[in-house]
Formats: structure tokens, C-alpha cells, sequence
């Protein structure tokens, strides 16, 4: 690690940050309705991958109110089946990261599954215990309070929704890494 310098962080990838909206909480019984992604390879170039997803089940009133996608937006998407190929090759050869892994992560291998696609083999890195590590002490690492506690801009779109999450998530996994390889050094 002490060769890399901060603002070189990602010389450690190449990684793949990712956020996904859902119809609710549970991987088994709900669906993503939205996948957002960055790739960030080793030279520091970065990629995006974002798009609605047709779940093939009704979004409930309550849920749109919360991520702001209805079942008019996502009626003629693509299914799961068609993304999954899609995301699995954009994301190959890197480590996945989000901010809470075990939810993203958890909806992304069941859907995988349920659509006969191979499983993520690969590495995956949650974000919060690398934010924590470098911003000791916050009272909640929610991405909307650290959003906030590191003044960071709304220049990315509504909240909850996965192509705004994922740059939020990027901006911060990026400022937590730079702070943590300058206390390498």
C-alpha cells in the first residue's frame, strides 16, 4: 500500500461500485426495478453502466415514493435476465463495492440465480468499514448523512436512486481511500 499515492488509489482496482433499487427488502420475494455502476480501472479512466429494469411485478405506491420509479417507468425496460449478462461483463475482472454490500450484493446473487446466471465470483468490498476507518466517529454513516457530512453536492440527482447513489458512493469510497493511503505514507 505504501507505494500507491493517495490521489492513485485506484491503482488498487480495477473496481466496479454498484447500487441497486428494489421493490422492497427481501432478495427472495422482491425484485430490482434499477442498477446503476463506475467502473474504475487502473489507470484511473472510469466507465458507467446504469438502467431501469422491468421487475415483472408491480412497484407499490409507497416504494416509488422512496426511490421515485413507477411501473409506467419501468414497463418496457429489460428484464433481470437480459441486465444481469449485461452487468456481470461490465463488472468482470474488477471488485464490486457498495455502501451496505450485504443488501446490493444479496439482491444481485439471487437475481442472478433465479435468472440462471452464474453467481458473482468475484471479490466484493462494502464501503462503510473503509469510511468508518477513515471518518472515525460520524453519528450514522447512512450515504445520505455522510452525503451531507462531507458536503458533498446534489449534482448526482435524487437520492435513492442507483446512478446518483453510486456517484455519491464513488465521491466518498474515493475521499475515504485517499485519506487512508495518506496515513500510509
Amino acid at each position: 500500500m505504501n507505494s500507491i499515492k493517495p490521489d492513485e488509489w485506484f491503482k488498487m482496482g480495477p473496481f466496479t461500485i454498484f447500487d441497486v433499487e428494489t421493490t422492497g427488502m427481501s432478495p427472495v420475494n422482491d425484485r430490482i426495478v434499477e442498477i446503476a455502476s463506475v467502473r474504475i480501472d487502473q489507470d484511473g479512466s472510469k466507465t458507467r453502466y446504469s438502467t431501469l429494469i422491468n421487475p415483472g411485478c408491480t412497484i407499490t405506491d409507497k416504494l416509488t415514493g422512496v426511490h421515485g420509479i413507477s411501473n409506467e417507468m419501468v414497463k418496457n425496460e429489460k428484464t433481470f435476465k437480459t441486465v444481469g449478462y449485461e452487468f456481470t461483463e461490465f463488472a468482470k475482472k474488477t471488485t464490486l463495492v457498495a455502501h451496505n454490500a450485504r443488501f446490493d450484493l444479496s439482491f444481485l446473487q439471487e437475481s442472478l440465480a433465479r435468472n440462471g446466471i452464474q453467481i458473482w465470483q468475484g471479490k466484493t468490498l462494502d464501503s462503510i468499514p473503509i469510511i468508518k476507518k477513515a471518518f472515525p466517529g460520524l453519528p450514522s454513516y447512512s450515504l445520505q448523512h455522510l452525503r451531507f457530512a462531507l458536503g458533498l453536492q446534489s449534482k448526482n440527482g435524487p437520492a435513492h436512486r442507483a446512478f446518483a447513489d453510486v456517484e455519491w458512493t464513488l465521491e466518498i469510497f474515493a475521499m475515504s481511500m485517499k485519506r487512508l493511503l495518506s496515513t500510509q505514507r
